[in-house]
């Protein structure tokens, strides 16, 4: 994944932060060949901010039992 705007070299100094930054980049706007982390998901989950359409059906896959 390439991002242009964000200085990920100063972010990685902070493990928390870099993780939820990365998990949104990925899900909002792609992957680039790699894999996400369920764990990382359900532990981020509820300060994520994702687009909506995505969220929910990432929740469905999560928890199926919800619906």
């Amino acid at each position: 994944m390439y991002n242009w705007s964000v200085d990920t070299t100063e972010l990685k100094k902070d493990k928390r932060k870099y993780a939820i930054w990365n998990l949104e980049q990925m899900v909002n706007f792609g992957l680039g060949g790699k894999k996400i982390s369920r764990e990382k998901l359900k532990k981020y989950w509820k300060i994520l901010d994702l687009d909506h359409n995505k969220k929910a059906y990432l929740e469905m896959i999560l928890w199926p039992q919800r619906f």
